[in-house]
């Protein structure tokens, strides 16, 4: 297996280098600049003398190991390399909050290293490890944004002592935290307020005393006064406007984008946005008459967004942008019933975070405390727009050396203050930019203001393009310049030397020279005329070729078996098929190894065939499969020689008259007993055990072998016959046999005649204690006798 994979990896190693070879040749680079971007495994030959008769100058560009072998010195070959270099490489900072030193924001640092200058050549990427560290006692900054329409009444009670409160929490975290406070309801337009005049005095109904409508308005700048902030927060009265939704997104992006009102340092930002109903977004102020977008500027005077009514909602990705660019990080505290929704704003915000709100807002700090150990226990890394042709790629080695690559590779989670993690990112260019030899992106962190500034310089041309002579006479009378041992012409110029003008590259004289055997065909139809020589034309495939000086050879129109060049056996050269060892014909499909004709005796097609290109074809007709052993009309084995055994061992059988003539065929040896013969175990060929029966019903025992061509035959000296049978026995048993039937049928008779009596008996019982005798007078009796009374008798 070792071997076999040693093999495979040589065999891809030949594969990529033909490959890259072909990308480098098919490129047709006609100077050292163009070479070198085509991939970052072409090289350039600067020797002047490198090219042979007939050869175009775009042969100097090959893979470093084919410039090589064609002895190309190594001290003339172009392959300049990329490289990195760091800049400003500041460790990231250890420090602990209790800690005597206090440090500015701008003097902590938790990304390494800082700056990098990164050289680029195509196709070579270059890669460099980042580290970040959570600083312990990092600044915050937090901004309380509440939506104040009158459904949040109650709430706005709980918050008025969040100030102080929340300071106390903080200070478990941080000993340098700030908070501000802004409130929000709706865009001051119908239909989302009235704009009754009275309505808009007091837009709520009843006896509530209401303050006016307004869209945002910055209460209080951040502070580390937490006095302060619970003093103008009590100071706050309920709003209220006429839809559910919200215009909290007009409230976000001038919190965003309004850095100076609002105060934001650069640490960590927090915007805590609370709210009970939902959002409008961007083309929801079409209900309002508003059409034109939102610009994304600041628009506050005295505190208070004053372009509601002209600027429509925010889309949620200007928003993801705003935030963003101003690494704020964004707390959704919306009640039960909205979480759903804000849930699917979450996944379109990165770096954010959803807290249930209880009812009246009394669980708002422990929802602020939490969401903040959640977010900033990830670290996301984003860059800047990337100029064309760059590419980037992140893999993260986590806590605990867990790694991961693609969209998962720029991130890292469960990280707690002090951890240390790091990412290897590489930087790859396909190709060099149009308008600039350098160009600048920013690598940061998702809620960060720190960042790394990378300078990329790309490598567009050769260094002995620098040394190139001018109108060199080397080039036709200095048609072009002469760099890198190469003539590099002028516009409207083109050969090897510079030597044609455009205009003459389709003039009879020269093209007469591309004609082979003064045919008709320019270069055999497959390449250009170029100055007088046949240049060929480069496939899609780089692995096709053609060649020859009229372009009339080709490495890939040869004959094909099984969908494969040459059978998959050989290569194509100049249209023929140049076989591998082992293989023959047009298409080198036919095998010379006869291991595959091999049949189970060790026969060559069983002996019943000839091997052809490692097929067997059988001459008899009766045998088939692919090794001619297979016989559905034959007769066994051990049926096939029965009559030739028999003969030979016994002197009987069919064939006992003929037996010399017809079964010399094999070598017989006899042996005592069953135990004397091969066994299968034992041989190293084919064998068969066979019993067979003569004409006495006596069998006979023998095995059947082809060995090194000779067919074996050994059978056992004595047949087994059956004895005859003992009569007495067999008439007794018969006799024995008939009584016991005999008696047996006499007592299941008499068993169920006693069966059939006792049944009549128990009937017989049965209907004489159900009869019951008639004790009446028969209906038809007459007496004989006849009383009669004399009337008149008086018993006197």
């Amino acid at each position: 297996n070792h071997g076999l994979m040693t093999v495979w990896v040589l065999l891809a190693s030949v594969l990529l280098s033909l490959t890259e070879g072909s990308i480098c040749i098919k490129a047709n680079a006609q100077s050292c600049g163009e070479c070198i971007q085509v991939a970052e495994s072409c090289g350039w030959c600067a020797d002047e003398k490198f090219l042979t008769v007939g050869e175009s100058k775009s042969a100097r560009c090959d893979d470093l190991e084919s410039l090589k072998k064609r002895n190309c010195a190594v001290t003339k070959i172009e392959n300049p390399r990329g490289s990195i270099s760091i800049n400003e490489n500041k460790p990231v900072t250890n420090r602990k909050k209790d800690s005597a030193d206090k440090l500015n924001p701008g003097q902590i640092t938790q990304i390494q290293p800082q700056k990098l200058t990164l050289t680029l050549r195509t196709g070579e990427p270059q890669t460099f490890d980042l580290k970040f560290k959570r600083a312990e006692d990092y600044p915050i900054d937090l901004y309380y944004l509440m939506d104040l329409s009158f459904s949040m009444k109650d709430d706005l009670e709980n918050v008025k002592n969040l100030g102080t409160d929340l300071m106390a929490e903080m200070q478990k975290i941080t000993s340098d935290f700030k908070i501000g406070f802004g409130s929000f309801v709706e865009k001051t337009v119908m239909p989302y307020i009235s704009t009754t005049p009275a309505r808009l005095i007091n837009p709520c109904t009843g006896n509530q005393n209401c303050t006016s409508p307004f869209s945002y308005k910055n209460v209080l700048k951040l502070t580390d006064k937490g006095d302060e902030f619970n003093r103008l927060v009590s100071q706050q009265q309920i709003s209220g406007n006429l839809d559910s939704p919200e215009g909290g997104f007009d409230a976000i992006m001038q919190v965003a984008v309004c850095g100076e009102h609002i105060g934001w340092r650069d640490v960590t930002r927090l915007l805590v946005f609370s709210t009970d109903a939902g959002f409008h977004f961007a083309g929801d102020g079409k209900l309002g008459g508003i059409v034109l977008p939102n610009d994304g500027k600041c628009h506050l005077e005295n505190n208070m967004y004053t372009m509601s009514h002209y600027y429509d909602y925010p889309s949620i990705a200007h928003l993801v942008q705003k935030l963003s660019d101003n690494n704020i990080q964004t707390i959704f505290a919306v009640t039960e019933e909205f979480q759903p929704v804000y849930q699917e704003l979450k996944n379109l915000i990165p770096k954010s975070a959803v807290g249930t709100l209880s009812s009246n807002s009394s669980n708002v700090i422990k929802l602020i405390i939490d969401a903040y150990n959640s977010l900033s226990s990830e670290v996301i890394l984003e860059n800047t727009k990337l100029p064309e042709g760059v590419s980037i790629t992140y893999k993260s080695i986590c806590k605990n050396g867990v790694e991961a690559t693609g969209e998962n590779g720029r991130k890292c989670s469960n990280i707690s203050i002090g951890d240390e993690v790091s990412f290897k990112i590489s930087i790859d260019s396909q190709k060099c930019p149009s308008h600039s030899k350098n160009e600048t992106i920013k690598i940061r962190p998702l809620g960060f203001t720190e960042e790394v500034e990378i300078v990329l310089n790309f490598i567009c041309d050769c260094q002995c393009a620098k040394e190139g002579e001018p109108e060199s006479e080397k080039c036709h009378e200095g048609n072009g310049t002469f760099e890198c041992g190469a003539c590099k012409c002028n516009e409207g110029r083109i050969g090897r030397l510079c030597e044609c003008s455009k205009d003459e590259v389709r003039t009879e004289d020269l093209d007469a020279n591309c004609r082979k055997d003064n045919g008709t065909d320019i270069c055999s139809n497959n390449g250009d005329c170029v100055c007088g020589t046949c240049e060929c034309k480069k496939r899609e495939n780089p692995a096709e070729i053609y060649s020859g000086k009229y372009c009339e050879c080709d490495n890939f129109n040869c004959d094909r078996s099984n969908n494969k060049l040459c059978g998959g056996h050989g290569r194509c050269e100049c249209r023929k098929c140049i076989c591998d060892a082992n293989y023959t014909g047009s298409a080198c499909d036919c095998s010379l190894d006869t291991s595959t004709c091999l049949a189970k005796n060790g026969q060559i097609c069983n002996g019943r065939g000839t091997c052809e290109c490692g097929i067997c074809k059988c001459t008899d007709a009766k045998f088939q499969g692919p090794t001619c052993e297979i016989c559905p009309t034959c007769p066994g084995v051990c049926v096939e020689h029965k009559d030739c055994v028999q003969c030979r061992a016994f002197g009987a059988g069919e064939k006992k008259d003929t037996c010399q003539r017809d079964c010399d065929y094999f070598k017989m040896f006899k042996v005592k007993d069953r135990d004397g013969l091969p066994q299968p175990t034992d041989q190293s060929f084919p064998l068969t055990h066979c019993k067979q029966r003569d004409e006495n019903d006596c069998w006979f025992y023998y095995t059947y072998a082809i060995r090194n061509q000779t067919k074996e035959v050994f059978v056992v000296e004595q047949l087994e016959c059956p004895a005859g049978p003992d009569i007495i026995p067999i008439v007794a048993g018969v006799v024995a046999g008939i009584v016991l039937i005999g008696l047996a049928l006499l007592l299941i008779w008499k068993l169920l005649m006693i069966i059939h009596d006792r049944r009549e008996f128990a009937k017989f019982e049965k209907e004489k204690m159900n009869a019951k005798w008639d004790t009446g007078e028969n209906p038809i009796y007459k007496s004989a006798v006849t009383t009669v009374v004399n009337p008149k008798y008086e018993g006197k």
